[in-house]
């Protein structure tokens, strides 16, 4: 089988940036691409100092769904007792909107626009489903972020692109749900994918999340492609110190520890990770709590009837979505030689198709 070649578009010198890609309002806009599998989406999430947790996704189309499919948006709310509300809703065409020109995307009652008018791009985003009402505003703290020139090309046609439009922002506004109405506060993320291509051909698992200190911001995500592809790591980090970005790279050593078994996703889970970038940063996550676990084939009523799982088990896989809370460590080395540790938790995220 002959392996397909992916450019993951690094600046250099290697799989790296020594000069970071200028992140221009167009690249947090719509991608406009005639293709029938091209998909996109923006993503927000904040934890509020209440212990809430929300996240909200706008849209147009997700690597999943089918061609033309209607966009749509995603609303979820995790309560400080753990427990999850997950709302989501289409809407017709008609009642989209997508600039070009930059962030400024509206799905039915619910929209996101960008203010430019701080030394940092700001975002303003209305989240409005069922009895949940979301108006927040994000202040970034850290500028927008690219790994690379933002997209890595494969060579049968297919993309994937990611922009950090907020790698840590100052969240503030309202929260509403049902009778509870009150003002928010807290840090929050945002950023946004694109691309062509079925992905779920491409990609065999991913891994993604980001940790915040008083000092530092570290993103990553690691994205492991299948067999066709080389089996290939794409594995980009950024590190940030205060309002500077230190480090971007793609130069990453990445582990999986000891996995245990999920019956909600009907598949194990590492419990350990560890990224390391020598004479750089190294980072272990501990996972203290599985937040949410689930089957990916539960979306599809005949494929994950009890019947066919051992069917679709052998044909399939059992493709599944974890979020996980962990404990961390993070070393920095420092120029002087030093090295920088820090604890803390965070959440992150798995996503595995196979």
């Amino acid at each position: 089988m002959k392996t397909i070649a992916a450019d993951e578009a690094w600046n250099g010198p290697g799989r790296k940036d020594g000069i970071l890609t200028e992140v221009l309002p167009e690249h947090n806009a719509l991608h406009d691409r005639p293709d029938r599998t091209a998909f996109e989406h923006w993503y927000f999430d904040a934890h509020l100092d209440n212990g809430y947790t929300v996240v909200g996704f706008l849209v147009k189309r997700r690597p999943e769904d089918p061609p033309f499919a209607r966009p749509w948006v995603e609303i979820i709310v995790y309560r400080p007792d753990g427990s999850r509300r997950q709302i989501a809703q289409r809407y017709p065409q008609r009642a989209s909107r997508f600039s070009t020109v930059e962030t400024d995307v509206a799905i039915g009652p619910n929209w996101a626009v960008v203010d430019f008018s701080c030394d940092l791009p700001s975002y303003r985003v209305h989240l409005e489903e069922e009895d949940v009402v979301l108006d927040l505003t994000f202040e970034n703290e850290v500028p927008p972020w690219m790994p690379g020139r933002g997209e890595t090309n494969f060579g049968d046609g297919g993309i994937f692109g990611w922009c950090v439009g907020a790698p840590r922002a100052k969240v503030t506004g309202r929260m509403q749900i049902g009778s509870d109405d009150q003002e928010v506060s807290g840090r929050g993320y945002a950023d946004h994918n694109w691309g062509v291509g079925d992905m779920r051909k491409v990609i065999d698992r991913w891994h993604w999340g980001r940790l915040y200190t008083q000092d530092y911001t570290f993103l990553y995500a690691i994205v492991g492609t299948q067999d066709r592809y080389g089996n290939l790591q794409i594995k980009p980090a950024m590190l940030a110190k205060g309002d500077e970005i230190l480090l971007s790279t793609g130069e990453v050593d990445f582990t999986e520890g000891p996995t245990e078994f999920n019956p909600d996703a009907g598949r194990t889970y590492p419990t350990t990770l560890s990224l390391d970038s020598p004479g750089q940063f190294s980072l272990e996550l501990r996972v203290q709590q599985v937040l949410h676990a689930q089957s990916l084939l539960e979306d599809i009523p005949v494929l994950g009837s009890k019947f066919m799982r051992p069917v679709t088990d052998r044909l399939i896989g059992r493709p599944g979505y974890f979020r996980f809370k962990s404990d961390f460590t993070l070393s920095v080395n420092q120029d002087d030689g030093s090295v920088d540790t820090v604890t803390g938790s965070t959440l992150h995220e798995l996503v595995a198709l196979r």
